[in-house]
């Protein structure tokens, strides 16, 4: 392919006290020396409970993967230094948002002044992924397009059961607290990227935003950078889960890219549509079932996304990622995040501290050395 889908990762990761297993506000006791080892690829966000952390501008699945793996190993041994802990998760299954305090920073600030607390009450952490575009006008086709597959990757990812304590009975709790924010959800689909830019400068323009990084949708065109940002995603807890999800999304992006050379297009579906898909994904992850809009019918989850894995089959080879894509079967199989913290949930008659150190356990798996795994992943 001539177009090269390059690959971005961010990953929004929670500190975790390992004896408590509270969130804990203490982002600032790692940044100096992470920053000094990361640069611009570790940052605070809005609560001082959250680290993010992003990769370079990655030229395929396996830069991506040693990218993510450093990062991951780099900031949990930072935050273990401080007998802190990182745990990959889309909500806290218990620690609640009111006891998180807040980044001193005039951004977060001004934030909160717009959005009250919407913006005190997103104790929630996400998984960010780019795909490289350089044409503008492409990327906002290969969006329209995108949008329908969004729900199905969702039910990939979910990872949010439970918030303040309390098993929400959906799969993305996440999903459903950030949809309180304005701009956010499926967006529609815009004939041009003239269309889209203009849609923003009028925003700009009667006030509604200062900048298009205000626009929080599932997917967006990136304001700085030319690329597609993936945004719906809950935050999987195995960097095996991450890197399938990112193959993934390249791969979409790839295959819709030439059908666009083949002046081919891809059926495109009402918003309200696709967000009835998203909620079922939000609701029931893998075990629901999604519309299948082609044939106007209801299909399992599971069908439709291996279907998907049939659509993009023909441009994995050349992306170079089948081996990392395999794992989406192993998702299939295994479930999700939030599938095993139920079943641990259940299996401990509700305890939610053996929850938290299963995360801790899984956001290391395959990132630690074996016995430095072990040692950084323990209760002190």
């Amino acid at each position: 392919m001539a177009q090269e889908f390059t690959l971005g990762i961010e990953e929004e990761f929670q500190i975790v006290d390992p004896n408590t297993r509270e969130l804990r506000s203490r982002v600032a006791e790692i940044l100096d020396e992470g920053m000094m080892l990361l640069g611009e690829q570790l940052k605070p966000e809005m609560h001082q409970s959250m680290v993010e952390v992003g990769t370079g501008i990655c030229h395929n699945i396996q830069e991506a993967r040693a990218d993510v793996v450093k990062l991951r190993r780099t900031v949990a041994t930072l935050a273990h230094k401080k007998n802190l802990r990182i745990v990959a998760a889309s909500t806290h299954p218990f620690s609640h948002w009111k006891d998180q305090e807040i980044t001193p920073n005039e951004r977060y600030f001004q934030l909160i002044e717009e959005m009250q607390q919407l913006a005190r009450a997103l104790s929630i952490y996400g998984l960010h992924v780019h795909v490289g575009i350089e044409n503008r006008d492409d990327a906002i086709h290969i969006m329209n397009a995108a949008r329908y597959f969004l729900p199905h990757i969702l039910a990939l990812t979910t990872s949010s059961p439970f918030w303040i304590g309390r098993n929400t009975g959906l799969k993305s709790y996440r999903s459903e607290v950030f949809k309180q924010f304005p701009r956010t959800g499926i967006p529609d689909y815009f004939g041009s990227s003239s269309e889209f830019d203009n849609y923003v400068k009028l925003l700009v323009k009667t006030g509604c935003i200062d900048n298009g990084k205000k626009i929080w949708w599932d997917l967006r065109p990136h304001p700085v950078f030319p690329t597609l940002e993936f945004r719906i995603c809950d935050l999987p807890a195995k960097v095996d889960e991450v890197i399938a999800i990112a193959a993934l999304f390249q791969a979409v992006v790839a295959k819709l890219y030439k059908l666009l050379r083949q002046n081919m297009g891809f059926r495109l579906y009402r918003r309200m549509l696709i967000e009835e898909n998203k909620w079922r994904a939000v609701r029931y992850g893998l075990d629901g079932k999604l519309l299948d809009l082609g044939k106007q019918a209801e299909v399992p989850v599971r069908s439709l996304i291996l279907e998907l894995l049939e659509f993009v089959d023909d441009v994995v080879d050349e992306l170079g990622s089948r081996s990392e894509l395999e794992y989406v079967h192993t998702i299939l199989r295994e479930g999700t995040s939030a599938d095993r913290q139920l079943r641990i949930f259940q299996e401990t008659n509700g305890d939610l501290h053996a929850v938290v150190d299963n995360l801790i356990a899984e956001t290391l798996q395959g990132v630690m050395e074996p016995g430095a795994a072990s040692t950084a992943s323990q209760p002190a």
